[in-house]
Formats: C-alpha cells, sequence, structure tokens
C-alpha cells in the first residue's frame, strides 16, 4: 500500500474533498441526514469547526478548524464515513479487494486535503466551497441550494444572499476539471 504523505501539523484549518466511489450516485443528498448525523457523532466525540460546507450529490467540500493540540482529521473522516455507510442499506457491488478488507463501495478510498496557509487562502477555499453548486450547473442562484453553509454566512450577514463568487473562483484546487477528470 502506497505510504501517502499528510501534513499532521496540530490545530490549523483545512480544506477537503471528499467523492463517494460512483460518482454517478446521489447518495449524499438522498441520506443528507444519516450524513448530518454522521457529522454529529463526529463532532461529540472528537471535537472541531465546520467553517464552511457544500454538500453534492456525489462529493462535499469542507474547510474545517481543529483544536490546537489535535491533528487527526483522517480519524474524524473514518468516523464519518463509516458512520454514513453503516446508515445505508448494503445494495451495492463490492469488488473481492474490499470485501476480503471488510469494506463496502461507497466511498472513495482517498480524499483530497489541504492545510490552509493564511487569511487569503481561507478565504479563497471559502468561496469556492459556496460556488460549487452554482460551478456544477445546479443552480443559478447559490441561495437556491439548500445543501451549503453558505446560508449561515448570510443569516450572521458575512455574505450578501444575491453573493456569487465569480466565475473563475477556486480554480485548480479540490476537484479536478471535467476536462481532466472526464466527467
Amino acid at each position: 500500500m502506497s505510504n501517502y504523505r499528510r501534513d499532521r501539523s496540530a490545530g490549523g484549518s483545512w480544506f477537503f474533498t471528499v467523492n463517494l466511489a460512483d460518482r454517478r450516485q446521489r447518495l449524499l443528498l438522498d441520506h443528507v441526514d444519516a450524513l448530518r448525523e454522521a457529522f454529529r457523532y463526529t463532532l461529540r466525540r472528537h471535537p472541531f469547526r465546520i467553517e464552511a460546507i457544500v454538500i453534492m450529490p456525489d462529493h462535499l467540500h469542507a474547510v474545517w478548524t481543529l483544536p490546537a493540540a489535535d491533528a487527526d482529521y483522517p480519524l474524524r473522516w473514518r468516523l464519518i464515513k463509516t458512520m454514513f455507510t453503516r446508515s445505508l442499506p448494503p445494495e451495492e457491488r463490492v469488488s473481492a479487494s474490499r470485501r476480503d478488507k471488510g469494506e463496502r463501495y461507497v466511498w472513495q478510498r482517498r480524499y483530497w486535503e489541504h492545510r490552509l496557509r493564511d487569511e487569503q487562502d481561507f478565504a479563497r477555499h471559502i468561496d469556492y466551497i459556496h460556488n460549487n453548486p452554482l460551478k456544477h450547473g445546479y443552480v443559478s442562484k447559490l441561495a437556491d441550494w439548500p445543501w451549503s453553509s453558505f446560508h449561515r454566512y448570510v443569516r450572521h450577514g458575512l455574505l450578501p444572499e444575491d453573493w456569487a463568487g465569480g466565475d473563475d473562483e477556486g480554480d485548480g484546487f479540490g476537484e479536478r476539471r471535467a476536462s481532466i477528470a472526464g466527467d
């Protein structure tokens, strides 16, 4: 198995992209209450702050801030993915390698993470998250996408309800462009 290098610096803020194994599925929206419960379960056991999040049909983006002496975001993602997966009926096909490891075919094994370097990096990633439903063509106004922390930012007066984020916000990080990914 490959040994991926991950930044294990304690505390700080992180940007994540987490994908379903089958990107044609809509499991995250079809079972959004189970996903929320998986987050609540994990937050109770291993607190962190969700600075921003957007839930798409087949992936999600989030920015988290971890406690000052804590760098264990892999544990948190493992718990979220496990709790969500356990809530689903076992209907998907499972390869022999996954079956041998006791895994199901719900999530991609890996995820994208990026430690946010400064306030500008933080702000760019928050904008990317909030702009994602518009970028993917799911809505023409961000206020129409209910599965986003965008609404919290509007309630707190941090963004106007008609904020759009710009056409090129966040290009080049978090997920591959359609021309590269083939979707």
